[in-house]
């Protein structure tokens, strides 16, 4: 049982994550201006056409360009605290990749 649970969690030899996949992606650049700041436009993205996650921000920081994933407006730390984000490194980098690039072809 224990090498089934491993065997979803890694990528199989097309490089796609054997357990969920980005299946839609959209994305709403905003116009550039002088109040924008870091924050470049907002997306949304569907899992395995079943779970939606919408409030991710794409970011321009100061190593280039990345998503960054919805936040708990009410948490009362120092920091901020995401809603969901992924637990793997390398879902975080698919979902990312499939972000930037639908970015980059609705600003082109």
């Amino acid at each position: 049982m224990a090498e089934t649970k491993t065997k979803k969690k890694e990528w199989n030899a097309t490089g796609t994550f054997d357990c969920l996949a980005v299946t839609s992606v959209q994305v709403y650049p905003f116009k550039e201006g002088p109040s924008m700041g870091h924050i470049k436009g907002l997306a949304s993205i569907v899992l395995n056409d079943q779970f939606l996650i919408r409030g991710l921000r794409v970011m321009d920081g100061e190593n280039g360009m990345f998503v960054g994933y919805p936040t708990d407006p009410f948490f009362k730390g120092d920091e901020f605290r995401s809603i969901c984000c992924p637990m793997a490194r390398n879902l975080r980098e698919h979902i990312e990749n499939c972000v930037l690039e639908k970015y980059q072809a609705s600003i082109a």
